[in-house]
């Protein structure tokens, strides 16, 4: 039996990101998705807006059908 896994390229977080600390947030996404680590890649609001900064993910963490990652925003085009 094969395990259902999603290759992602952008960090699109819906709003349901979490500040850790002053530039480093916490997201949880249902499923398992491998993201690419340690390079910067953009980070969406949403899968169609623009995007809205760089981040560079530090830590990813599969577990209970759950993907969560750590990552560190390196720049922020806008703040809306």
């Amino acid at each position: 039996m094969g395990m259902p896994l999603e290759l992602q390229t952008v960090i699109v977080t819906n709003g349901k990101e979490k500040r850790l600390k002053e530039n480093t947030f916490e997201l949880v996404k249902t499923g398992y998705r491998l993201y690419p680590m340690h390079i910067p890649i953009e980070v969406r609001r949403k899968k169609e807006s623009e995007p809205s900064g760089t981040a560079v993910i530090d830590c990813l963490k599969w577990e209970d059908k759950k993907t969560v990652i750590i990552y560190r925003l390196e720049s922020l085009y806008s703040v809306n």
